[in-house]
């Protein structure tokens, strides 16, 4: 186990920490907790800290510098030390109660022995004093224990009965860092009801999911904690993705494709009606679901013109026409989208098109010839629009 001081210099390597670990080492009984002191530990980079003060946090608050939210229901605050992008979250130290399972927790002010007690699993309930005195480490019981044998156990019975969200995190901690969820843990959380819990909170939690490293596998491992947690149709071990994901140009969306290759046996409408439970926004529901569809995925396929392409893939978001794959949708993607019309609606309509079906029909098919290397200047363009093409020199 390394020595305190040094979890405590590794802590700087976080991204924005060492200026705001420098403003805060005079601040009495300030500790850095959780995930941060558990990656040091295993030998890796923390993304982010999440700094607990025992007693009023007036003093950490006044002393933080760069942008500070506070957020009173919970006693907690985000900071965004100057010059940098990485937000780190300023807790009081607390215990919580749950009125019922699944609802949002009631906090006391507590000691940083009880509030590592009231974390997810035993290897987040770390803590390393860094604000004044000397750096110390704290854990709840077998929290040491546990992330040397690579094991995550939860800290009490009702853990996942009061916030079933934790069946998530124990899905991302175990397919992120490679642990074995221990056997008591893991009879726990196939008993736990996830339907406590609101669909915005479960949504939250499917996109986190999405956005790690290996979204595949914490999907894999939610559906072995808990069988309701996702839909019996969804799979885990879509055929198409990677190749999708190697056709995904940088301004697509890796987390949308992935869900949208995951849900291709589901039916669009029950794709449409589960992401709707979850709160998804209609924009993201939307490219998941289209990603089901058949009817998008064969005119793509069948195409064989460049024409034929950009009416397939047209208005189609970029996941989607990636899903379908082929060399139809390469060619898509790496040249026939970013083609664009040199002439407008102004234009025809200067020259005396009638406003109506007739001016976007002129335009398609102005398009149609960029498509096909026929028209590549404003003045093909507008002689194919216009229903004369110029003579080709």
């Amino acid at each position: 186990m390394r020595p305190p001081a040094d979890v405590l210099e590794a802590l700087r390597a976080a991204p924005g920490a060492a200026p705001l670990l420098d403003a805060l080492a005079d601040v009495p009984g300030l500790w850095v907790v959780g995930g941060a002191v558990r990656d040091v530990l295993l030998d890796r980079v923390p993304r982010e800290l999440d700094l607990v003060v025992e007693g009023d946090p007036a003093a950490v608050l006044a002393a933080l510098p760069g942008s500070v939210v506070q957020h009173d229901r919970f006693g907690t605050a985000t900071v965004v030390p100057a010059g940098a992008t990485q937000a780190h979250d300023v807790v009081r130290a607390r215990r919580e109660t749950y009125a019922h399972p699944g609802a949002l927790p009631e906090v006391q002010p507590a000691s940083i022995d009880e509030d590592l007690l009231r974390r997810d699993l035993t290897v987040n309930a770390l803590a390393l004093r860094v604000g004044a005195g000397n750096p110390e480490l704290r854990g709840a019981p077998g929290a040491v224990e546990d992330l040397e044998a690579g094991v995550l156990r939860v800290l009490h019975d009702a853990s996942f009965r009061d916030d079933p969200t934790r069946l998530w995190r124990t899905a991302r901690y175990a397919a992120r860092l490679g642990f074995a969820v221990e056997p008591h843990t893991r009879a726990l959380a196939a008993a736990a009801d996830p339907t406590t819990v609101s669909g915005t909170r479960t949504g939250n939690e499917l996109r986190h999911a999405l956005r790690e490293p290996d979204p595949l596998a914490v999907l894999a491992q939610a559906r072995a904690l808990n069988a309701r947690l996702l839909p019996d149709a969804l799979t885990t071990a879509p055929p198409r993705l990677a190749d999708a994901l190697a056709l995904l140009p940088p301004d697509g969306r890796a987390d949308l494709l992935t869900l949208a290759a995951c849900v291709e046996p589901m039916p669009a409408a029950e794709v449409v009606r589960w992401l709707d439970e979850l709160a998804f926004p209609a924009a993201d529901r939307d490219v998941v679901a289209a990603g089901s569809r058949e009817m998008v995925r064969t005119p793509l396929r069948r195409a064989r013109t460049a024409t034929e392409i950009g009416r397939a893939a047209r208005g189609v978001p970029v996941e989607v026409v990636a899903l379908a794959g082929g060399d139809q949708a390469r060619r898509w993607i790496d040249d026939l989208r970013h083609r664009r019309l040199a002439i407008s609606g102004a234009d025809l309509l200067a020259a005396g098109v009638p406003q109506g079906p007739e001016l976007g029909a002129r335009l398609a098919a102005a398009l149609d010839a960029c498509l096909e290397d026929e028209a590549p200047d404003r003045a093909s363009q507008l002689a194919v629009a216009l229903g004369t093409r110029l003579s080709r020199e």
